[in-house]
């Protein structure tokens, strides 16, 4: 199985439009499996998810063992 991943357009009214001769005219009239990712964040909040996620990631793998770091 080969994949081809292209920027594409749902239109208002549901209709997949893909970008002019994206695809090889050798797949013309053959059955495709479609996979349709979308962006479920807003781009400018993703740098503080990532922030946040790092925090809570770091600080989950503290334990009370490592107060003795704490006071150097």
């Amino acid at each position: 199985m080969k994949a081809y991943e292209f920027p594409a357009h749902i239109t208002a009214d549901g209709k997949l439009e893909l970008p002019e001769a994206v695809l090889p005219s050798e797949l013309n009239n053959q059955a495709v499996r479609i996979i349709v990712l979308t962006n479920d964040t807003d781009p400018a909040s993703e740098p503080t998810q990532w922030q946040n996620l790092t925090a809570t990631q770091f600080l989950a793998g503290y334990d009370s063992i490592d107060a003795i770091y704490d006071e150097i």
